[in-house]
């Protein structure tokens, strides 16, 4: 029951609502349990004329000796009983259908305001998590949790909630008749219960397993369909319709398994009431004959005791299927809560406190740092670099060195496992994450853009920015020329990752994005790969727009583009093999000269 109460303690601020309409179902069951005590009357007293008229009491109130009648409440004076009987049917409708209406509308806002909050915090702490989580992460199964985990978590607190509250007051309203009716009789008829309840009871764990296996498959399928659209060229390119068809078809195949089960195992109560309650009936109909041949029973009480009983079992019935759904919800919160309670391997410290304007070092001390589970066991080892104020550093070295993750260490993309990063001598680990990220400013290789207008996503590091401002930066990027030949200018909206827009253009847009931040210390992670010969020279214009008058840490693949670096930097294996200027590693015949020489002969070819 933890992950119930769990669930239910999103709904605390929201308890004065609830409490009201807790009142109202109240009302409503309390409405809903009067019925069959007006249809003893009518069969007794209104459809027989040669019955006596005659005032119909009500059901004793627990600790009140005094007999109260139904013309007692009636809003006016009225003269025989169906006058009486026929307003209270009429007031009874009225007042159930206002209570329900009221009642249900504020379950659903509670429950709809409570699973609207969980799935922000959900958002926020996945959001929060470092770079290591989503590398290990499926994006498809964190949307799949986010999204149809949490909605199966709102169906329960929202609507079912409401429901369970009007069955469970309906519920306990009729049983109260029925005591009140003869109690020897309502004991008898309810004896069947317990047979309901403990089969409904056991099935709730399998329930709950069956539900969560149904999400695990539809977070696959989600998995599935996310690589399949994002990665839609290169389905094409190699004709891998088919082979992403099938992988579809299988796991819709699983999926649709594991809601078999589960509707199989929620199905199975609603028989099981309506055979229990034909037994009932049938036993109540034998009793009936001899107590109304007796004289001890009239027709009319009789009819309303069935009523009653009737009208329990549909809430006893609505209620097995409301306890599946909730069991349906707490199998679909453990995966979310799982997210939640994830300890967060990039935290601030409790006493962080703002980093300062960076004025003069980026000192990287006897820094280590490994990848959890690492398949080739990568690590960083000892690391020992200095980067001035103003410099431009350059890292380089073979594929899978450590360049990348020696920058990603800098704004605690990750966080080194021994040694320190100093900025200006402030450990990177004792400031505030947004104070340390202000202050630096990324272009990637692969460049990220927002499915939304050019301007919004120019003006993405600082929000409030005019359009002028956003303009300037674009025109220093080299990207406000292209961006008013736009279709809607600077209002454009570019697609997914920028799809609407060449590889120049969505790498403009991310310098001028840089640019509009103006952050102190710049990292450039192979800024200029990957495009044409064009592209390249205006990118590499922008870039030195860009670098002016900041500190840059550049990792670079093409060694053409660093000859000028103040400090290159050549990394293999996790460590720094060689360090000086392009001319100074020229001379030393090591790493850096090899990596030249190569590439100087893959251009000749």
């Amino acid at each position: 029951m933890s992950e119930l109460f769990r669930l239910l303690r999103y709904a605390r601020k929201y308890s004065p609502a609830l409490a009201l309409s807790v009142i109202l179902m109240a009302v409503a069951g309390a409405a809903h349990a009067m019925l069959p005590i007006l249809i003893g009357p009518i069969f007794d007293r209104v459809l027989q004329p040669d019955s006596p008229e005659a005032r119909v009491p009500l059901p004793a109130i627990p600790g009140i000796h005094t007999t109260f009648y139904l013309d007692q409440i009636m809003p006016f004076p009225v003269h025989n009983v169906w006058t009486s009987v026929a307003i209270a049917i009429l007031l009874v409708f009225l007042t159930k259908g206002i209570a329900d209406y009221c009642g249900n509308y504020l379950v659903s806002y509670v429950g709809f305001s409570a699973v609207t909050d969980l799935r922000q915090a959900s958002f926020d702490k996945v959001l929060r998590e470092e770079a290591q989580f989503f590398e290990t992460t499926s994006t498809g199964r964190l949307m799949s949790s986010i999204m149809n985990d949490i909605d199966k978590i709102q169906l329960a607190v929202s609507q079912m909630l409401a429901d369970w509250l009007r069955q469970s007051f309906a519920a306990m309203g009729l049983i109260y008749v029925l005591f009140q009716n003869d109690w020897k009789l309502a004991a008898v008829s309810l004896t069947v219960l317990p047979f309901v309840l403990l089969p409904t009871a056991r099935l709730g764990k399998r329930i709950r397993r069956a539900t969560r296996s149904a999400q695990d498959d539809q977070a696959e399928l989600s998995q599935i369909l996310q690589e399949a659209l994002s990665g839609n060229a290169v389905v094409k390119s190699f004709n891998a319709e088919a082979h992403e068809s099938e992988r579809f078809h299988k796991s819709s195949q699983r999926f649709k398994r594991s809601n078999l089960r589960y509707i199989a195992q929620q199905a199975l109560p609603s028989p099981i009431i309506e055979f229990f309650g034909a037994l009932t009936i049938v036993g109540l109909l034998s009793y009936a004959r001899i107590q109304i041949k007796a004289g001890a029973l009239t027709s009319g009480q009789f009819t309303g005791f069935v009523i009653a009983l009737l009208m329990l079992y549909e809430p006893v019935k609505r209620l097995t299927g409301i306890h599946n759904i909730f069991q349906q919800a707490i199998g679909a919160s453990q995966k979310v809560f799982e997210y939640l309670d994830r300890i967060q391997q990039i935290r601030e410290h409790p006493e962080a406190k703002p980093l300062p304007p960076f004025r003069s070092l980026i000192d990287f001390r006897g820094v280590g740092f490994h990848y959890p589970n690492s398949p080739n066991g990568f690590a960083i080892a000892n690391l020992n670099l200095k980067v001035r104020a103003g410099e431009v550093v350059a890292l380089v070295g073979p594929s899978g060195a450590g360049k990348s993750t020696i920058a990603g260490l800098l704004p605690r993309f990750y966080d080194v496992t021994s040694g320190s990063i100093l900025i200006d001598g402030h450990d990177i680990r004792q400031v505030s994450l947004k104070s340390l990220r202000a202050q630096i400013a990324s272009v990637a290789q692969d460049t990220f853009l927002f499915n939304e207008s050019v301007a919004h996503n120019i003006g993405y590091g600082r929000r409030q920015a005019s359009l002028d401002e956003i303009r300037e930066a674009a025109r220093h990027a080299r990207a406000d020329e292209f961006i008013t030949s736009l279709p809607q200018g600077y209002d454009t909206v570019i697609g997914e990752r920028g799809a609407k827009l060449s590889g120049g253009q969505r790498q403009r847009i991310s310098i001028a994005r840089a640019l509009l931040k103006n952050a102190p210390i710049l990292i450039l992670d192979e800024a200029t790969s990957h495009l044409d010969t064009e592209s390249e020279l205006l990118v590499r214009e922008a870039l030195g727009n860009l670098m002016t008058g900041r500190t840059v840490i550049v990792i670079a693949h093409r060694l053409s583009t660093i000859r000028k670096a103040d400090q290159i930097i050549v990394i293999d294996g996790g460590e720094v093999r060689e360090t000086g200027t392009h001319e100074e590693l020229m001379s030393q015949s090591g790493i850096y000269q090899r990596l030249h020489e190569l590439q100087y002969v893959d251009l000749e070819r």
